[in-house]
């Protein structure tokens, strides 16, 4: 009895969050070790299909490193990074548009039909979702989107479906096809959508004020304290971009964005439903 008394609880504290974010949009930025482990990767897909379920609109942007560098590695390409960029000359950019629009996307969509979901695959060239120029020739074709067209999101949204979007874009200065930055994209199409949330799933706790003690976690902080926290080497690396995107979101529009742990269970459902949440939240 006791535990049927517990998991009640647990549902009635999600109450006042689903009614709070029924009929609003949630942008997930999926990747990371979120990607990798079957059982993470089950668990992030159940929680988005939940979230559907109870009148969340939910869009997901994924990327695919892992699995590039893979396929590269099987076809004997070598893969080079600049700035921490993956240089994408034209024969990466045809594995890169394969295994992202192909493999990695439809597999994504396959598994939440699969658990019940109604999933729609979608590439940022679909219907001009992403429009990028060229960032800088000393990355290749790597893009910087310039607009976004969320119209095709927005009608898969409306139809009940989960869109699922893989992060090449549509090049608008001469070259057809762009690899972008999936956390970019992400915070892009989440202001296009003036989604009331955007969740970037990662490899770590979140912000810590201390990188070697996960005790230390953020779990909130303002847009405007990011300059102090960078200056304090808190927020650095490979987190300084990550953070940027959610700065760039939540000034344009959305209400908040989460830097949220991939590799904790259900992060999602915890994030979103729970009084507790489970990374660092960032908002004006």
């Amino acid at each position: 009895m006791s535990s049927m008394i517990e998991r009640a609880a647990v549902l009635a504290e999600a109450l006042p969050y689903i009614q709070k974010f029924s009929g609003k949009t949630v942008v997930v930025k999926y990747g990371g070790s979120a990607m990798v482990t079957p059982e993470l990767r089950d668990a992030v897909i159940s929680d988005l299909i939940l979230l559907s379920l109870v009148g969340i609109q939910v869009a997901v942007v994924h990327g695919g490193g892992p699995e590039i560098t893979d396929m590269m590695d099987r076809l004997g390409m070598e893969s080079r990074f600049v700035d921490g960029l993956r240089y994408t000359d034209e024969a990466t950019m045809d594995v890169v548009q394969q295994v992202l629009c192909g493999k990695v996307n439809k597999d994504m969509v396959a598994r939440i039909n699969r658990q019940g979901g109604r999933a729609l695959g979608l590439c940022g060239m679909d219907a001009g979702l992403f429009q990028a120029v060229q960032l800088d020739e000393k990355y290749g074709l790597v893009g910087d989107i310039r607009a976004v067209d969320p119209d095709v999101v927005i009608d898969a949204l409306d139809l009940g479906y989960i869109p699922v979007v893989s992060t090449i874009a549509m090049g608008t200065d001469g070259n057809p096809a762009y690899n972008v930055n999936a956390d970019t994209a992400a915070a892009k199409l989440a202001v296009a959508l003036k989604a009331e949330k955007l969740i970037l799933l990662t490899d770590v706790r979140g912000l810590l004020r201390d990188p070697a003690d996960e005790s230390t976690l953020i779990p909130a902080v303002r847009a405007s304290e990011i300059p102090g926290l960078v200056k304090d080497g808190i927020v650095k690396g490979g987190m300084i971009p990550k953070i940027n995107c959610a700065v760039e979101a939540v000034r344009s529009g959305v209400t908040n964005a989460v830097i949220l742990d991939g590799r904790i269970p259900h992060s999602v459902l915890i994030e979103l439903l729970s009084d507790e949440g489970a990374g660092t939240m960032l908002s004006v």
